[in-house]
């Protein structure tokens, strides 16, 4: 890769990790499936008069844009919103590798075995420490809604692969499209129309800079340099770069919000993104020992190393 796409790449690593930050402080002004649904609102709307129409099957937009944007978006905020820390939420999403994995090798018939399955195991094995740090010094709930969360994730990443977008950013603005009226729809429900209209106009500058962050930096160029990326360069070179998010994610939540980093959440850390490394990329590096520059567009043409593909 040129180094001005090692610096986008390492960028675009560090939107991801600072994301979560922003997401915390969107908590603060926004019941959480609203701030969820106020994000895909401000995402899509613009932008779908600039990617052209959907590229693919409307049924696989539907199918992505229920698990990704309503089951997988509104579980992490809720999750962060129920005392999970920013930080280790980075971290924890990360397991979606492996949920990715177990649901590819039961819908797509793939094989898992040797390093793919040790670092399966090393991944969940960060798990189990995150979880024993996380219930005792935080709330289980918020824990685990976040490693539900993740399942959607590796859910939502399979049907991408069988969707098979040739136009990755259309492919995601139209997706964005389809969380709007079910999140708003459950929030009116489950956190009423009072609490979303006292949200609503107590609408301020740090409000409107977290929704405009998640929304366009986090979610529109995020995904878009992403997908330059991938189309430019085999996905086993962009992939490894996503390993950052969570690091970024980590130390910005201990900057700005004071979150503490435990010893157990570093070894947990350690572990998972060590784990999740074997488990995405073993594959990928093998093949990119047989691939040219510029391999990037028929690798994502064969639908790439999944966890590289979707925004965070």
């Amino acid at each position: 890769m040129r180094p001005v796409h090692i610096l986008l790449a390492v960028l675009v690593a560090a939107v991801w990790g600072v994301n979560f930050v922003v997401i915390d402080v969107g908590l603060g002004h926004f019941p959480p499936l609203l701030f969820s649904a106020l994000r895909f609102l401000v995402a899509a709307l613009p932008a779908v008069f600039f990617v052209g129409r959907p590229k693919v099957a409307r049924k696989w937009i539907v199918a992505v844009g229920l698990v990704l944007g309503v089951a997988k978006f509104g579980l992490l905020f809720i999750g962060m919103s129920r005392g999970m820390p920013a930080g280790l939420s980075s971290l924890v999403l990360q397991v979606q590798a492996v949920f990715t994995a177990v649901v590819a090798m039961a819908v797509l018939g793939e094989r898992l075995r040797g390093v793919r399955l040790l670092g399966m195991g090393v991944a969940l094995a960060g798990i189990v420490v995150a979880g024993v740090d996380e219930g005792t010094s935080g709330p289980l709930l918020g824990f685990s809604l976040t490693v539900a969360a993740a399942a959607c994730w590796g859910v939502a990443n399979v049907l991408t692969r069988k969707a098979a977008p040739p136009d990755a950013l259309n492919f995601m603005v139209w997706v964005s499209v389809v969380p709007v009226l079910p999140l708003l729809a459950l929030s009116l429900l489950f956190e009423g129309p009072r609490r979303d209209a006292e949200a609503l106009s107590g609408f301020d500058w740090s409000g409107a800079g977290a929704l405009v962050y998640v929304a366009w930096i986090s979610t529109v160029f995020g995904f878009g340099a992403w997908g330059m990326l991938l189309r430019r360069y085999p996905a086993s070179s962009v992939a490894p770069f996503s390993l950052l998010v969570p690091v970024f994610g980590m130390t910005s939540a201990a900057l700005f919000l004071g979150e503490a980093v435990t010893p157990l959440r570093w070894c947990a850390g350690a572990l998972l993104v060590g784990g999740v490394a074997l488990t995405s990329l073993s594959r990928s590096v093998g093949a990119a020992t047989r691939e040219t520059p510029g391999a990037g567009e028929r690798e994502r043409e064969r639908g790439g190393p999944l966890p590289a593909r979707l925004a965070r």
